[in-house]
């Protein structure tokens, strides 16, 4: 194996260096090597609600030519476990070999975030023979609402602003078509209550006019009659 890869006193100098600059700073990068079945665990200290977002991406060894390459067969398994809480797991993803997962702390405390290569899916096995220092994991974390998860995430809030839009747009439309129906309902009405009017008007007039008429025949018949029996 290459001298170049660190040793495991030196991993585990450098996972602590990382877990104490976690504490100062809302975005931690690091890398660190794996055997074919290890499983790297680090440890961060969340306050309650705080969102984590994680980027990972895998290399693996070639032997032959002793450098590192991405082997898209490898998967990854990650989780995310609440140590203050009997090691409660609140979080399991499984992705690809390279991805991204996201975590928000439910409870104040110390996590254990740990790193498996999943030999379940992997092609041929050979991680469960592989060499030391086989699988090379770079994890980008950033913790809280930083500019960095901002800026990532900034396409996905775009969009759904402009989904928000277009929803308001439409909810725009049904309100001014509603109004328009609700003014085409009332001068219907208003034209049915003139209609209306108008018809009772007419059949009022219609009743005096033919009561006039009739008391006007009755009298004209009674003074008829009456000249008649006189003559």
């Amino acid at each position: 194996m290459v001298s170049s890869r660190p040793s495991s006193s030196w991993l585990s100098s450098a996972l602590a260096m990382f877990a104490i600059l976690s504490l100062a700073l809302p975005t931690n990068a690091l890398y660190f090597y794996m055997d074919g079945r290890q499983q790297k665990c680090f440890f961060e200290e969340l306050p309650k609600d705080t969102l984590v977002v994680g980027h990972y991406s895998t290399e693996v060894i070639n032997q032959n030519s002793n450098t590192y390459s991405v082997d898209q067969s490898l998967n990854m398994l990650i989780t995310v476990e609440e140590t203050f809480d009997n090691d409660h797991r609140v979080m399991t993803h499984r992705g690809t070999h390279t991805g991204r997962f996201t975590l928000t702390a439910a409870d104040a405390g110390q996590h254990r975030i740990c790193f498996t290569p999943d030999t379940t899916v992997t092609t041929g096995g050979w991680l469960s023979g592989g060499p030391a220092g086989a699988v090379k994991v770079t994890v980008d974390l950033a913790i809280g609402e930083t500019s960095k998860i901002e800026s990532e995430d900034k396409g996905k809030m775009e969009d759904i602003v402009q989904k928000v839009k277009d929803l308001n747009g439409r909810l725009q439309d049904i309100r001014r078509e509603q109004v328009f129906q609700r003014e085409r309902e009332a001068e219907f009405r208003d034209q049915s209550e003139a209609t209306n009017s108008r018809v009772v008007r007419w059949t009022l007039i219609q009743l005096v006019v033919l009561s006039i008429t009739c008391a006007w025949q009755l009298s004209h018949l009674r003074s008829f009659f009456i000249k008649q029996k006189l003559t």
